[in-house]
This record gives structure tokens, sequence and C-alpha cells, in this order.
């Protein structure tokens, strides 16, 4: 649920910009001011690149529950604060909305590095991928919940006879509402949240308390976790850290690995979702926003957003948790990666072709199969991956660093819609471009399906357990000699 809210508060804003420009700044279509678009559209990227570092090094430093609690009491307080933007002056408003999402998303990326690192440490090596993949996947169901509410409350809110007299006024109700019903999930987990124990390999490998991991293991799991024959085992690894050559060595390469392709996957992938209205504008697919009521325009872009997620970015959640331990993760990140750019130069080099009307449905099922294959690949695996193949010690800290170079890429892909002046089938080329060095990058990343952590990671050099026959030999063996 914290990825749920995660992603309802990051593209609800997409959904709502058009309305902050009819209110405060009276464009006829909606437009907010160059700049201000920018803030709205990128404010809340900035705060989550430094969230994701903060408290991913945090949660290493202080455990994962601990910091888990802290980022849910932000996003909550924040939510509330951020519908609450109240001034005379359209500046003061928006600035004011700026700052309660700038650290909105302080806590969300918070979220990014800890809810993936606690499933990773959870779950067993089988079924591992599938299990932090669900937990990604509810950032579809976010996003379509965020294009589900602004459809019912536009719905709502435009039926009334007070809109048919107060349109602004009304509108403005709406936008409010929509940012601080991102609260209601994240107080919902509250208590579960606090209820949950501290991950066992963060209390066995780092905070060396071997009875408490055990303790925590078997509440959760009902099994004992370690034994006094592991213990020694467990404590003696290497202590080496972020910055030292012996990191660079063993993790370096896969460092760079999954930061570059978050970076570019992101750069593609918030594009599609933030300037979605901007690129099907482009080929007539809304007709003209001045002849229409602010709602009405609102509504007809929830609508679109919602057919999209539902048609492409779900189905690609969901069969990624069906198969990533089946197929592996690069294979899926690979395939997801190619196809994307498949797609994205179909959509691209006959641009003006898709303006056509009898067209309009074609480019809709092209545009839902690149975040399908954006979802069935790397916007899903780029999350797993961080969460698997670095030290217990400093799994947190590392997902930190690859999650937030990714929100930089979506940082950058904003400024790029929202100020090169670029024309939207070269914007979409230069995407497709992103997604073939993703494909490169991807080509130095391990494979970790059906590892155990530690076995991926090499932190613990334990013999492999023996066979039953090795062991009933050894037995004999043994029992000869004293003899």
């Amino acid at each position: 649920m914290g990825f749920f809210t995660d992603a309802y508060d990051l593209f609800s804003v997409s959904l709502i910009a058009d309305l902050l420009g009819r209110i405060y700044y009276h464009s006829a279509d909606g437009r907010l001011p160059g700049n201000v678009a920018g803030a709205v559209s990128g404010v809340a990227l900035c705060g989550t690149v430094l969230g994701q570092l903060f408290f991913g090094w945090l949660g290493d430093r202080m455990g994962r529950k601990l910091i888990y609690g802290v980022t849910l009491k932000l996003m909550v307080v924040c939510s509330l604060a951020s519908g609450l933007s109240f001034h005379n002056k359209p500046k003061c408003v928006v600035a004011t909305l700026c700052f309660f999402r700038f650290w909105l998303g302080f806590g969300i990326g918070g979220d990014y590095p800890l809810s993936a690192t606690i499933m990773s440490e959870y779950a067993n090596k089988r079924t591992r991928g599938a299990f932090i993949a669900a937990v990604f996947a509810m950032q579809g169901l976010g996003n379509l919940a965020a294009g589900a509410v602004v459809l019912v409350l536009s719905a709502s809110f435009k039926n009334t006879a007070a809109y048919d007299t107060d349109q602004l006024g009304q509108a403005d109700y709406v936008w409010r509402i929509v940012l601080m019903l991102g609260a209601v999930p994240a107080l919902l987990t509250y208590y579960w949240r606090m209820k949950m124990p501290e991950t066992a390999r963060y209390t066995a490998l780092i905070a060396k308390n071997l009875k408490l991991a055990a303790s925590d293991m078997a509440a959760v799991l009902d099994i004992d976790f370690v034994s006094d024959m592991d213990a020694e085992a467990v404590v003696k690894q290497d202590e080496f850290g972020l910055f030292s050559m012996e990191f660079l060595h063993k993790h370096g390469r896969q460092l760079l690995g999954t930061t570059v392709c978050w970076f570019v996957l992101d750069v593609v992938f918030y594009s599609l979702n933030l300037f979605m209205k901007d690129i099907f504008s482009g080929i007539g697919w809304f007709g003209d926003a001045a002849e229409m009521s602010p709602l009405e325009q609102t509504y007809k872009i929830a609508r679109t957003q919602a057919i999209i997620v539902v048609g492409g970015s779900l189905p690609g959640y969901f069969l990624t948790v069906l198969f990533v331990d089946r197929i592996g993760r690069i294979k899926i990140q690979l395939m997801g990666f190619t196809m994307m750019t498949i797609f994205m130069i179909g959509l691209a080099a006959p641009y003006k072709f898709w303006s056509k009307p009898s067209m309009h449905a074609g480019f809709a099922i092209m545009y839902a199969l690149i975040l399908f294959f954006a979802n069935f690949g790397p916007n899903s695996t780029t999350f797993i991956l961080p969460t698997e193949i670095f030290p217990t010690r400093l799994r947190s800290t590392c997902n930190g660093i690859s999650a937030a170079g990714g929100k930089c890429g979506a940082i950058i892909g904003v400024l790029w819609f929202q100020y090169s002046h670029t024309s939207i089938r070269s914007s979409l080329l230069l995407l497709a471009g992103c997604n073939l060095v993703g494909v490169m990058f991807t080509l130095a990343l391990p494979e970790s399906k059906g590892m155990s952590l530690e076995d991926i990671t090499g932190e613990m050099e334990e013999e492999s357990e023996p066979s039953q026959e090795s062991t009933v030999a050894d037995v004999e063996f043994i029992h000869s000699v004293e003899i």
C-alpha cells in the first residue's frame, strides 16, 4: 500500500494541472506558464531523489522498520497539506503547493528502497521475484486509482447546480480533494507497518542480534531461522564500505548498471505518463480544450489515462509477477527495452499518420503496448534487481542510489518535454534511443533468479550442506576411527 500511495501522489498531479491553469492563471485551454508547469510536475520528483538517497542510507544505519514509519507519517501530513494550499495570490498558492509536494516526494523517496528491501529480505529465493514484483505492481493500481478518483469527482461536481454558476469554484474543490485523498491509503496501513518486525537479515547481519532475528522470523514464518551452528558463519562477513575499493571491485559495475538502467527507464516512463495529455493532444485526441468546461477537460484526460492503465500497464505488472521467477529478471528487462523501442519508433515515425480520427484507436493501442512492455519489463525489474545483488548492510543504500538515478531521469524527462520545444515526434524518437542504452547496460547485470541473497552477494562463505548420503558415510567413517 506504500507503493499504491506513492503512485497515486506522483501521477495524480498531471491530471489536475489543467485545473490550476484555468483557476489561477485564467488559461482558456488550462495550460500553466512554462516555469509553473515545470515546478508543479517536477518538484515532487526532486524531493523523491533526495528521499531515496537519505532514507536508503538511513535504512542501513537505523533499521528498515523505524524509517519505514517515518516516511509514512511524512507522506500523510504532506498529502493533506498539499490540498490546503490557500492564498489569494496564484503565486503563493503554487509556491505553497510546491513546498508540500517537495516534502511529499521526500517521503515517497524513502518508501522506494525500504519497501523493496523489506520484501526481498522476507521472501524465499523461489518466489522472491514475484513478491517484490507484486509490491511494485501496486504502482499500477495507484495510477489507476488516481484516474478513477478524478473521474468520479469530476463527474460528481460537473453535475451539480453550483457548477452552472461557479465552474472555477467547484473545480477548485476537485483538485484539492484529489491531492488530500492520497493520505487515506497511507493512514490505513500505519498500524500494520508499526507491528511489522525488523527484517531478520538486518537484525542478524548488521545489528548482530541472532536470537532476536530468529525470534522475529519464527513469529512471521513459524520456522526456526538461525541455529547455534550458523551463528559464527552469520557474523563472519566482510565489512567493506560503499566507498571502498573492494566494493568498487565487487559491486561497482552492478551499481552503475542498475542506476543507468533505472535512469533511462524513468526518462521514458515518466515522460509517457506525466505528458500523456500533451502526446495525445498532438494527434487531436481531446479536441479543442478552449471549448470545454474545466471539469469536462479534466474528465477526458482522466478517462484516457484510465483506459491506457487498464489496457496496457496493469497486464504488464501482473505478467511480471507470474513469470519473473520462471523467465528471469535479465531476459524480461532485455525483452521490455527492445519491444518499447520497436513500438515507440512505430508511434514516432508516422506521427502525422496517427492524427487521422480513424487512426486514434490504433495510436492508443500502440501507446498501451509501450507501457505494457515497460511494466512487463524494465519498470519492474529495475526495482527488483537492486534489492537482490547488493550485500545486506548496503542493500537499502544501493537501492536508494539506483532509484535516485531513476528519478533524476524522470526530472530530465519533465524538463525536456516542458522546455525543449522539440516536436512530439522527435521526443518519442529520443525516448526510443534511451531504451537502446538500457539494453546495453542490462547486459552488465547478473541474473539472480532462484538464488539466495547470500549466494548472490557472496556475503557468507559457508560450506554447502552435505547430502544425506554423504552425511551417513561420514558418520560411519568417524565411528570406525573411534573404534
